[in-house]
């Protein structure tokens, strides 16, 4: 039975008789029936905890140890004092700043008793694991505020890197309307103006059944995402939700909240997909914080590279092809800079780039354990039989498009015979991938259903893998500084329900760690944050703007390996085992464009840029030599680099001034100007000027277009300073 039939069963069209309007109109008039029972039942269960939490603090009173950030060490006692406690003493500032504690390595309610001896750290709104609680709990506010507004069935409430969302089901045929954001935003401040607190109640199943016994999707989620006796349950208001937590002490921390946008998000639990809305929102601690983020987002839409990508004609999307990009002239030729950088590194660096089939029998992934765990992201399809379409879909294996190269790499690591001589062997793909992302998750180029990697797997003896960790480390480092990226890297490791032995992952994170220190820039440790096949390096890179965006990876790998019987002959004669390491500086290369165009703003280094030079003639009696210019720019590029170009276009209308179309080429950010008049005619000369109106002067065609062609292979960011 679908979700939609479950929530029918449950009388949740009884919204109608609470006074749910039609799909034209805008909330609730009174909240739904099941609002209070839950409440109630809710307060039931809290009373009952503080009073067995009371009990157990008076039986078992003891001291405890706590060790405070900087050293300090402090007495405290089981099932009484809490981090906010702590915090307090230390300073009031700190009490009013923290937003989670750090107990023992792990997140912690501010108001939630110590009950052991304990090492612990405070996070602000400052750090990235005090943004995704402050952000969480945020979530957990617009989900009380569609609850009262739209009687809305909640799903799901998470962080993001940029704020959070929050998903929910409204029904068949209704949906958010933007004319209901204002409200809903109202509501979610008149919320955190009350300072509710964020209450943590230990439920059983049997509660938590009870508790949410009216909505379908977090009784699906119990019964597959609890396997203990208990799971957590926080209550804020009128809000009482299914969560890990850790949250905020109270709402009143939310000094300044915004709603952003509404869409439409999948709900994909096992079971049919159900179409759900999603509201998406900001929040800080003061006003002041959305004030400052409102006029950083001012410069961010300026920079949007789907703005951009239309101004300069680089890119466009049809609805005919949902999730996929059209690159025109102009924004191929910044696509193809991007990979031709990255090839280069590729021959310098020893990889060996192939080329993969785009279809695979479904055989392939479920060998690879994607069909079981990834199969509601793929394309899959069904090919006709010999006897035409009408042919019996058992005759046939079903197909998918390839959502990831790797499965492919590991049949042509295992097509013939190894040997340790031919290791490390580094395969690099640049094949399209595709995957099924939902309509309402698309988002310009940053969130494709068709794409491309610089996607590379490293088939290393396990003597071998620090030394190829360094070297992918040394690969990142020197492709984002050319693009004139900062980055943070993270080591995480095993997660629960981690696959191999213990041991092989203890030899993998140890040496991950030995290569992170001796790269010697900054990490940070994130335990239980791996892949279920193997511990990862992830890179946080920053923008001009300083939004932090996740492209590249080093990800081990012990289990394809083995689903694919990987051997090959070591120098003993012996068949062994290799490790592979998935690897990736730039991901996506779409959605690098994008980080590219908007942190440059459209103003793109020569190198990349698809308006390198523009040829003015002063009158029409140049034009002619300006053509040849341009033409002879052209040409000498050609036989220079034969695959690639200096871009030469030519501003010759004579029905503007020279002055204004000077400005006009450098309002489109060419990086260079080359003016030519009678006297640069009489002389084979150009009079250069930049993008930003510096005077140049005049240089001989043939010394520019060298100067340019030596920027252009140095890769340099700043080639207007350096003509």
């Amino acid at each position: 039975m679908g979700l939609f039939q479950t929530w029918l069963r449950l009388r949740l069209p009884g919204f109608h008789a609470c006074g749910l309007r039609t799909v034209h109109e805008a909330a609730v008039l009174t909240p739904p029936y099941w609002l209070a029972e839950r409440v109630g039942l809710f307060e039931e269960l809290w009373a009952a905890q503080v009073k067995r939490s009371a009990s157990k603090a008076q039986e078992e009173q003891r001291t405890i140890k706590v060790s405070l950030p900087g050293g300090q060490k402090v007495d405290a006692v089981a099932w009484n004092t809490t981090p906010y406690q702590l915090a307090g003493q230390i300073s009031s500032t700190l009490a009013d700043t923290a937003v989670v504690a750090e107990v023992n390595g792990e997140p912690y309610d501010l108001d939630r008793p110590l009950e052991t001896d304990s090492s612990i750290r405070f996070l602000t709104f400052d750090s990235p694991e005090g943004k995704a609680v402050f952000w969480h709990s945020s979530a957990h506010v617009l989900g009380a505020a569609a609850e009262q507004l739209l009687g809305a069935v909640l799903c799901r409430g998470p962080s993001t890197e940029c704020g959070f969302y929050h998903d929910f089901f409204l029904g068949k045929e209704r949906t958010v309307q933007g004319s209901e954001l204002p409200v809903l935003e109202r509501i979610c401040r008149e919320l955190a103006a009350a300072a509710q607190p964020f209450r943590r109640l230990e439920a059983s199943r049997g509660q938590l059944r009870q508790l949410f016994k009216d909505n379908p999707f977090k009784l699906r989620l119990i019964e597959e995402k609890v396997t203990g006796p208990t799971a957590t349950v926080y209550g804020c208001g009128t809000l009482v939700d299914l969560c890990q937590g850790p949250h905020l002490r109270h709402t009143g921390q939310i000094g300044g909240l915004k709603l952003l946008t509404n869409s439409s998000s999948l709900w994909r639990s096992s079971g049919a997909p159900e179409t759900l809305q999603r509201v998406s929102g900001i929040s800080f601690p003061s006003a002041e914080g959305l004030w400052a983020w409102a006029a950083w987002r001012e410069e961010a839409e300026l920079r949007d590279h789907r703005r951009i990508g239309k101004e300069q004609e680089l890119f466009f999307f049809h609805e005919l092809s949902p999730g996929s990009c059209f690159f025109l002239p102009r924004g191929t030729r910044v696509y193809h800079a991007l990979m031709a950088f990255i090839r280069a590194e590729y021959t310098c660096r020893g990889f060996l780039e192939v080329k993969t089939p785009m279809l695979f029998s479904t055989k392939l992934w479920e060998q690879s354990g994607h069909w079981e765990h990834y199969r509601e992201d793929m394309f899959a399809l069904q090919p006709p039989g010999p006897d035409g379409p009408a042919s019996s879909p058992s005759d046939h294996p079903t197909l998918a498009l390839k959502p990831m190269n790797c499965p492919a790499h590991c049949l042509m690591f295992a097509h013939r015979p190894r040997s340790w001589r031919e290791l490390p062997l580094r395969l690099a793909d640049f094949g399209a991938l595709h995957r099924a992302e939902a309509s309402g998750g698309l988002g310009g180029l940053t969130r494709l259903r068709c794409f491309q990697q610089d996607d590379a797997h490293i088939f290393c003896a396990p003597d071998q893998l620090e030394a190829e960790i360094q070297g992918c480390l040394d690969f990142l480092r020197s492709v984002y500084s050319v693009l004139g990226f900062s980055f943070r890297l993270a080591l995480s490791t095993r997660p629960p329900g981690f696959l191999g032995e213990s041991h092989l992952w203890d030899q993998a994170e140890h040496v991950l760690q030995q290569a992170l220190k001796a790269f010697g820039e900054p990490w940070d440790l994130r335990p239980g944050d791996g892949a279920f096949y193997g511990p990862k390096i992830d890179v946080h890179l920053q923008d001009a703007l300083g939004r932090p965006h996740q492209c590249g990876t080093i990800q081990l790998d012990f289990q394809l390996p083995l689903r694919f019987g990987l051997r090959y002959r070591g120098q003993a004669g012996a068949l062994e085992r290799p490790i592979l390491i998935h690897r990736a500086v730039l991901g996506s290369v779409e959605r690098m464009l994008a980080v590219l165009a908007e942190s440059c703003g459209g103003k793109w280094p020569l190198w990349l840029s698809p308006f390198q030079v523009v040829v003015i003639p002063v009158g029409p009696e140049q034009e002619g030599y300006a053509r040849e210019v341009r033409s002879g720019a052209r040409a000498k590029v050609q036989q220079s680099l034969q695959a690639a170009g200096l871009v030469g276009d030519l501003e010759a209308d004579s029905g503007m001034s020279l002055s204004r179309r000077v400005r006009r080429a450098q309002l489109a950010h060419y990086n260079f100007q080359f003016v030519v008049g009678q006297k640069e005619q009489s002389r084979r000369t150009v009079n250069v000027r930049t993008r930003d109106n510096h005077r140049l002067g005049e240089r001989s065609l043939t010394e520019a277009v060298g100067r340019l062609l030596e920027l252009q292979n140095a890769r340099v960011p700043n080639a207007e300073e350096m003509l």
